[in-house]
């Protein structure tokens, strides 16, 4: 195809139609008809005639019409969330050593609760990264050092609030955390 300066064109996979304002090999530059001038592959371009424009013209009512059509938003169907699965959270971690290491042997206890502390740190600033709303923290019940921990980590924490979880279903060896999300 060969195209001269004041050729129509419109451009191939974009909604621009414009004249050629220059031609510099295989690359041409054209003005659309909004006045912006833009540069394509002479590949990118198709040339169109008069009588191409005037049909276009005179159908755009019709094409108009169909493409109303096609963008307005299909409605879907919600999918309807129960009760339960709607208050579940998001992220659960569980802090027991077991579910930390492979193995446990060797470590002082005093190793076991900063791996567990540094595990929990590390996930807040993961889910106030990734704007996750609620986490829990599965702790145990046991002599409640971690429990006294997590709770003073927590709390140093100005954008988040922290509370038992729910006892139906982690009884009292775990705490919920609320992060308040920034508008």
């Amino acid at each position: 195809m060969k195209l001269e300066l004041n050729d129509k064109v419109e451009v191939l996979d974009d909604a621009l139609k414009g004249r050629v304002v220059a031609i510099q090999g295989e690359t041409i530059s054209i003005e659309t008809t909004e006045g912006f001038s833009l540069n394509y592959h002479i590949s990118e371009l198709v040339k169109t005639s008069n009588e191409q424009n005037r049909l276009i013209s005179t159908s755009n009512v019709e094409i108009s019409e169909i493409l109303r059509e096609k963008q307005l938003p299909k409605k879907h169907k919600s999918q309807r969330v129960k009760p339960k699965e709607r208050n579940a959270p998001p992220m659960e971690i569980d802090l027991h050593i077991e579910k930390l290491v492979n193995s446990h042997r060797g470590m002082s206890n005093y190793d076991i609760l900063n791996l567990q502390m540094e595990t929990a740190k590390r996930q807040i600033e993961f889910a106030g990264r990734k704007r996750i709303q609620k986490i829990v923290f599965i702790h145990g019940v046991g002599e409640g050092v971690l429990k006294a921990e997590l709770d003073f980590l927590l709390g140093r924490y100005d954008n988040l609030k922290f509370y038992d979880a729910d006892y139906q279903k982690y009884g009292i060896g775990a705490t919920e955390v609320y992060f308040f999300q920034n508008p």
